[in-house]
């Protein structure tokens, strides 16, 4: 089982950037499939940006070209910037990671997982 820690997040206005930490313990996650869903109170939570094993990135078309995700498998961490910040961002951000092998990696397959963090608040005041 993965244990995802959240940090980062906080109040922005319109404009702003900010930028959230996912720390992974106790499996190693360097092979895992790992991503950033918002959820916001009544509606679905929605994927924001995931990485693979091997870096590739994707990518929401809300998220595209505003935020960047990363990892660093040696700090077992994986980073979201998120830049040029709208309300519509506004949201409770969770961390998953999901064992994908080698059937790729997507927000189908992270939103099935069981190992998810306890998720931070962003906030974007317009």
């Amino acid at each position: 089982q993965v244990h995802l820690v959240e940090s980062g997040g906080g109040s922005v206005q319109t404009g702003g950037s900010l930028s959230l930490s996912c720390t992974t313990s106790g499996s190693d996650t360097r092979k895992y499939c790992i991503g950033w869903f918002r959820q916001v109170p009544g509606k679905n939570r929605d994927g924001v940006a995931l990485i693979d094993s091997r870096g590739t990135r994707g990518y929401t078309e809300s998220t595209t070209g505003r935020f960047s995700i990363s990892r660093d498998n040696a700090k077992n961490s994986i980073n979201l910037q998120m830049n040029n910040l709208k309300p519509d961002d506004t949201g409770t951000y969770i961390c998953v990671a999901v064992d994908t092998g080698v059937h790729g990696c997507d927000f189908v397959k992270l939103g099935f997982s069981k190992d998810w963090g306890q998720g931070l608040q962003v906030t974007v005041s317009s």
